[in-house]
């Protein structure tokens, strides 16, 4: 099985045609996959969970589970690291992107999870700051300004699913353009991603992307 990233810039259709979200089934396994849903990211964990319990029983996915990390404790649990080892599609939903890697961030669970990604061929989702937490520079803290502006933006270090590039959610809905650039402009070497609302960017490791739903992916590459 071919690994992937599904990377959602949030507020992805999760009752209708479900188009991304059956997407990220599918790459799972299909009616075979097993998804862990993780709402680390979350203050109001059961209510992620059963927005996406819902949502993924609709699909067909019989084998779901909630991976509700309040702690560090919980990240090194052995319980969860054999509940990721044993997942085909392993999903992190949105909340607040910073919370979300100091609950998991350089714990077994995050170590359990790129063993899944690199070596077992699962897929990851992650939708807002699930989304932005994939790459290895996160962004962290940043204004939205008309014009791009040096050191409006701060980085941080995110769960590094992909690297030399930082993705940046809710992208035209919050006109986060100048955002982006203010970042490559200052990081020359990262390439930006933007991803719209009920959008999303699959990438297959090391055999291309696609993009998916409603927006658009806008891609800001300072590199030559």
């Amino acid at each position: 099985r071919a690994a992937h990233l599904l990377i959602i810039g949030g507020h992805e259709d999760r009752e209708r045609e479900m188009e991304i979200l059956k997407r990220f089934v599918e790459l799972s396994g299909g009616a075979d996959a097993n998804i862990v849903v993780i709402t680390a990211a979350s203050t109001v964990a059961d209510q992620m969970w059963s927005i996406y319990d819902e949502a993924f029983g609709t699909l067909g996915v019989e084998r779901r589970s909630h991976l509700e990390v309040t702690s560090r404790q919980d990240a090194n649990s052995e319980d969860f690291v054999r509940q990721v080892d044993q997942a085909t599609g392993i999903f992190m939903t949105g909340g607040d992107q910073k919370r979300l890697l100091a609950l998991i961030g350089g714990s077994a669970l995050d170590a359990a999870m790129h063993v899944a990604l690199k070596k077992r061929g699962a897929t990851i989702g992650g939708t807002s700051a699930g989304a932005s937490a994939m790459s290895g520079h996160m962004l962290a803290t940043g204004r939205v300004e008309l014009h791009p502006e040096k050191g409006s933006v701060n980085l941080g270090a995110g769960l590094g699913f992909l690297h030399r590039v930082v993705v940046d959610q809710h992208f035209s809905e919050r006109q986060r353009l100048s955002r982006l650039l203010s970042v490559v402009a200052q990081n020359p070497y990262l390439q930006g991603i933007g991803i719209d609302e009920d959008t999303a960017l699959v990438v297959g490791i090391g055999t291309g992307i696609e993009v998916l739903g409603q927006g658009a992916v806008t891609i800001v590459d300072g590199r030559t």
